[in-house]
């Protein structure tokens, strides 16, 4: 969906998804969900003593977190442990196709055209690599929640690709848009969000004056080791504007994804051809020094103050993380909330440091074709609160 051209399949394909993925609805159905998966996180690292002193790559922990929270929405299923054979399958292939799709070692064809005939050994890599996903999500995700459509047990607790599955026989779409949805589900939702929740924490733990500052709020509005839930979200302001200074500063998909514009169009001086490949630099928006006070600083309070009224949602076209109109992020419905549970009660659980003798840690960004995330996944030192 996130590359079809606007249109009637587009439209089809938007309905399609959104209502098992994208609403209000599902996020009340998950929250719990998300809430247990981020408990377990906690629990995980208080019993492991290493994270306390020496430290710990957070980084994979969270990243079984995120493939539960969204593998619980697609398919009723979570993986048990960063050791399961068939997460550590799905996590290679995954991972393979970001390198292949983002890295500029490998696709450098769409930025020298010329070179593009010299590309086939990658574009067979690529195919052999979107067989093997595909096939690897038909055979232990679809076919697996296919074999229990209209069973009792699919009716009591329904989940995404049962509508979706029900949408293709009623024959609105076939088998190969049924794994292209679960395919554009593994690349748009889980990494982007992972890499958004590791920048936040890693700016938290170079400011430890900003993670006092909420823990503080966190305390203080909930209690002392009151877990927060995510309808607590909107009663803290501080959490939320550290989230939107985290996406502002770091922002996953810099580029957004590419748009077209079907016609010819005029933007100020500039001539546009029709279907014309138009990347917006949504990073330069929300940090350009001339829109922005000190944009180069993490200052969570801008947005409780001279920016309060700008939103992730795009409302403020200097501030677009999940871009703005009808080609928006749906995500950002399930994004928001999962970021803000999973910081929250990290900070509430844990003072998050720096590892033994550093002073912060490395925020070196690695660029992709598309995507900003952080080079180095660090190790943190979760020392577990007192409360």
């Amino acid at each position: 969906m996130v590359f079809t051209i606007y249109g009637d399949h587009w439209r089809k394909m938007r309905r399609i998804m959104t209502v098992p993925f994208f609403t209000n609805k599902v996020v009340q159905q998950y929250r719990f969900g998300w809430e247990d998966e981020t408990k377990r996180v906690v629990e995980d690292l208080k019993a492991n003593p290493k994270a306390a002193t020496e430290g710990t790559v957070l980084r994979r922990r969270l990243q079984l977190m995120m493939y539960n929270n969204l593998y619980r929405i697609m398919f009723d299923r979570r993986f048990e442990s960063e050791d399961d054979p068939l997460f550590l399958k799905l996590k290679a292939l995954n991972g393979e196709r970001s390198k292949l799709a983002q890295s500029f070692d490998y696709n450098y064809g769409d930025f020298i055209p010329i070179l593009r005939p010299f590309l086939k050994g990658y574009l067979k890599k690529c195919q052999e690599l979107k067989d093997n996903r595909i096939k690897l999500f038909k055979d232990y995700f679809v076919d697996e929640r296919r074999k229990l459509l209209g069973s009792p047990k699919s009716e009591q607790q329904k989940c995404a690709i049962d509508h979706i599955l029900e949408a293709e026989k009623k024959g609105e779409i076939n088998e190969d848009n049924v794994l292209y949805i679960v395919e554009n589900i593994n690349v748009a939702a889980i990494e982007t969000t992972l890499w958004s929740v590791e920048w936040g924490v890693a700016e938290l733990v170079n400011h430890p004056e900003i993670q006092k500052k909420l823990r503080h709020e966190l305390d203080t509005v909930l209690g002392p080791g009151v877990q927060m839930t995510e309808p607590d979200t909107a009663k803290l302001p501080y959490l939320q504007a550290v989230i939107k200074e985290t996406l502002r500063l770091r922002m996953a998909i810099p580029l957004l994804v590419p748009h077209m514009n079907l016609h010819d169009a005029k933007l100020g001086s500039y001539d546009i051809p029709a279907e014309s490949k138009i990347l917006v630099n949504a990073w330069f928006l929300a940090n350009n020094p001339e829109k922005w006070k000190n944009p180069e600083e993490f200052r969570p309070e801008r947005f409780m103050e001279e920016e309060s009224k700008v939103e992730a949602s795009g409302n403020d076209f200097r501030y677009l993380p999940f871009g703005t109109g009808r080609r928006s992020c749906p995500g950002i419905i399930i994004a928001l909330p999962i970021l803000g549970i999973t910081l929250g009660r990290l900070v509430q659980n844990f003072d998050l440091l720096p590892p033994p003798g550093e002073n912060k840690i490395d925020t070196t960004e690695k660029a992709g074709q598309f995507s900003m995330h952080i080079m180095k996944h660090s190790t943190v030192v979760c020392k577990p609160r007192k409360v």
